[in-house]
């Protein structure tokens, strides 16, 4: 069920709620908006995100809804569960997700959920690891549509040198957070990420 100011949408099993539910929090990254339908949190990414528009576009296109803001159950859990993160306390989400993308893009941000916390993968090792080795471009145009920052950790995914590359919510957010898991992880990152 999601809910906003100008209505209420009640969910019933033929009769889907109209919009998307979308909300904006604070966090230590800066501002952060949440998307939901009663099918699972479908963005949690960053305000000012370059690329922003255009995956919202692609759910509002795949849902055949609008964002909207509105409050949502899910956002309760994900408020939860991404404060304990911050807090160091939480290393594995336990969400109820919904990945909006093609089937490459949709196995490519599962991919991601397996690399643990506190470790890093190489764009090259990731198309392995998806058995898709001659597709490092590919996966790392997937990795660039992830709409549910942190918790498909594509900021986990580095240069094969070691090198930080690129990351949509900007390379100091990256490092930021990469050193927040080696902190609350006790595991020492690969390579010059750092340098």
């Amino acid at each position: 069920m999601c809910s906003n100011s100008v209505y209420t949408c009640i969910i019933y099993r033929f009769a889907p709620c109209s919009m998307i539910c979308l909300k904006f929090i604070d966090t230590p990254l800066g501002k952060m908006q949440m998307g939901a339908t009663d099918d699972g949190i479908c963005l949690f990414d960053f305000q000012y995100r370059r690329s922003i528009d255009a995956i919202m576009k692609r759910i509002e296109v795949n849902k055949g809804r609008q964002f909207s803001s509105g409050r949502h159950p899910y956002f309760d859990l994900l408020e939860s569960q991404i404060g304990e993160y911050f807090s160091g306390v939480r290393r594995d989400f336990d969400l109820p997700l919904h990945l909006v993308g093609t089937p490459f893009q949709v196995r490519v941000w599962q991919g991601l959920q397996q690399i643990p916390y506190g470790e890093t993968r190489s764009y090259k090792s990731q198309s392995i690891y998806l058995g898709a080795e001659k597709a490092i471009r590919a996966v790392a145009g997937a990795n660039g549509e992830n709409g549910i920052a942190i918790i498909i950790p594509c900021h986990r995914v580095i240069g094969e040198n070691g090198s930080l590359t690129g990351y949509g919510g900007g390379l100091p957010k990256k490092k930021w957070l990469l050193e927040h898991e080696q902190k609350h992880s006790g595991k020492s990152m690969q390579g010059d990420l750092f340098s």
